[in-house]
């Protein structure tokens, strides 16, 4: 039974090791031992054996590691048939192009959101929106879809939780849930990071089931709260419009 509860912790670490990469390409022995919090020598045991199973890569002349190909060869045998960042990915184009800011899509994973497909602006300045970006579901414009139209027991879990964080009125952010319930859309300006707006919908499919939520999102000098005003129905119509492709 120890042996398996090892085993079991060795794979946990690895893994933990391959979600470094999450927001870095190439990533140092030490770099990766403080993110995991482990000592280099367990880290590069770790690593020699990812290697050696193809799924990490080290560049000897940088002394850094990156994601090796068995990691591509593994997501090209992903099902798209019922992936909504697949199959939405046209349509987000499409409002892109008419908007011409950053279009986004997170659905919820726990008490966090995760980007799952985005379409960068074509402005000079905009906002970008790596996929795969985690954050937190107390702030942001998505994130109050994420919670407001989610099942009560999550809104619970969330405001009631020890994770709630310091500062943070309950009622102040209940008050913002009720109202992006209520106009079918919430925005946000600089509230997770200096200098970004966004305003975002929910996607509900044929069971009017929450999907995910689809943001637009931008500078703050140019996408002002009256702006996000008007981008709103068009945002909730190509929600619609989404909602109907999925199951």
């Amino acid at each position: 039974m120890e042996d398996g509860k090892l085993t079991v912790r060795a794979v946990e670490r690895a893994l933990d090791i391959l979600l470094c990469f999450t927001d870095s390409s190439d990533i140092s022995l030490t770099e990766i031992s403080a993110r995991v919090s482990l000592h280099k020598s367990t880290v590069h045991r770790l690593l020699a054996s990812l290697e050696g199973k193809g799924f990490v890569l080290r560049d000897p002349s940088s002394d850094k590691y990156r994601l090796g190909f068995r990691i591509w060869e593994l997501s090209a045998n992903l099902t798209h048939s019922d992936d909504p960042a697949q199959i939405l990915l046209p349509d987000m184009e499409g409002l892109r192009d008419r908007l011409d800011e950053t279009i986004s899509l997170y659905v919820r994973d726990g008490l966090e959101r995760v980007r799952v497909q985005a379409v960068q602006s074509n402005q000079a300045i905009r906002r970008v929106a790596p996929i795969g970006a985690r954050m937190p579901l107390f702030v942001g414009a998505s994130s109050k879809i994420l919670v407001a139209f989610a099942e009560q027991e999550v809104q619970e879990v969330l405001t009631e939780g020890p994770a709630w964080p310091q500062g943070l009125e309950r009622s102040s952010f209940m008050q913002q849930l009720a109202e992006a319930k209520t106009l079918g859309y919430a925005t946000s300006v600089e509230e997770r990071e200096p200098g970004a707006a966004a305003v975002a919908v929910p996607i509900l499919n044929g069971s009017h089931r929450l999907v995910a939520a689809l943001a637009v999102s931008g500078p703050s000098n140019r996408l002002t709260l009256e702006k996000m005003k008007e981008h709103a129905p068009v945002l909730m119509e190509a929600a619609r419009r989404m909602g109907k492709m999925l199951k």
